[in-house]
């Protein structure tokens, strides 16, 4: 008899944890989406890989911060340095070098429709990995999804969009680092937490990014830069660098990565929706049919059965932390 409370708080805590998750998403999604836009107008003024460094010494800064703000170890364990550097790496000079590179010379369209693979990859790898299982549902919820991204960009001018091969594969590039960022990075923010996971790992990059300062810094060339400009790498360095990236992993370290990665697809319908308030770019049905397709697309991810096999071994990294 006393086990019978326990269930339906057991289902309510869970609904409220999930609840948090999808609200800190929708602020994911939003920030994300003024990526783009921040990032095309600070590179109108500074190189793209001064942009990315300012970027990064301010959110490395903040998560210094963080971390002797919050209890417990400052620094990762021994075993797991190498753990952090890899992810280090992927999010800082592989992931953000090859984005601004590519999109400075590639199209915000072409970024996008690149970004919207995001979800296919992150599945296929936790699958890979034994992360997680096999699911039609969420096949099929990704398949939506990114059909409602090529609707929607299409309508935007996808096919006239000027983009160089380079700068396309440069931000393909960034995506495939971004999978591996996201589906290495479930079992460590598992292991470690959320805001220390993405301290250590974003430190990492800040530090690996701090080797071109000499050459790609420009510290005159920055403070000559308008408000705008300056702005940009802000908005850059503290919303999409911190709080979206710290939201990201929160969100790994509840739902399964493929349901986290999923949102990815909300922010081509956000950007043209963004547009229309903000610039007063018109709607084209192609806006409406694809934010369908991609909401529906994200809804049947959500609702597919995608957790760890009952065989999948624990790490034994969180068997310590469990210890």
């Amino acid at each position: 008899m006393g086990a019978q409370p326990a269930r339906p708080l057991t289902s309510t805590a869970a609904s409220s944890s999930l609840g948090l998750v999808y609200a800190g998403m929708c602020v994911q999604v939003l920030i994300s989406a003024g990526t783009y836009l921040a990032g095309k107008r600070a590179m109108t003024e500074l190189p793209p890989l001064t942009v990315v460094l300012w970027r990064f010494i301010l959110s490395g800064a903040v998560f210094v911060l963080l971390l002797g703000l919050t209890p417990g170890p400052k620094l990762p364990p021994r075993h797991e340095w190498k753990r952090v550097l890899g992810l280090g790496l992927l999010a800082g000079p592989v992931n953000q070098a090859f984005f601004f590179y590519g999109l400075s010379k590639s199209s915000a369209a072409h970024a996008a429709l690149f970004y919207s693979l995001t979800p296919l990859g992150v599945y296929l790898l936790s699958l890979a990995r034994g992360h997680e299982r096999a699911s039609l549902r969420a096949v099929g919820g990704i398949a939506t999804a990114f059909a409602g991204v090529v609707v929607l960009l299409l309508g935007r001018g996808l096919a006239d969009a000027s983009g160089s091969l380079m700068g396309d594969l440069l931000i393909l590039g960034a995506v495939v680092a971004w999978v591996g960022y996201t589906t290495e990075g479930k079992p460590f923010v598992a292991a470690h937490g959320t805001i220390r996971a993405t301290a250590w790992s974003m430190v990492a990059a800040t530090l690996m990014m701090l080797l071109m300062a000499p050459f790609m810094a420009r510290p005159a060339e920055v403070m000559a830069a308008s408000n705008a400009a300056k702005g940009s790498i802000v908005y850059l360095g503290l919303l999409t660098s911190v709080v979206a990236y710290l939201i990201w992993y929160y969100a790994l370290s509840k739902v399964p990565a493929s349901k986290v990665a999923i949102f990815s697809n909300l922010q081509p319908p956000t950007t043209a929706v963004a547009a229309w308030l903000l610039l007063g770019e018109s709607l084209h049905w192609e806006i409406a049919v694809g934010g369908v397709l991609v909401l529906a697309g994200v809804r049947l991810t959500q609702t597919a059965h995608v957790r760890p096999p009952p065989s999948a071994p624990v790490p034994p990294e969180a068997e310590r932390q469990a210890a």
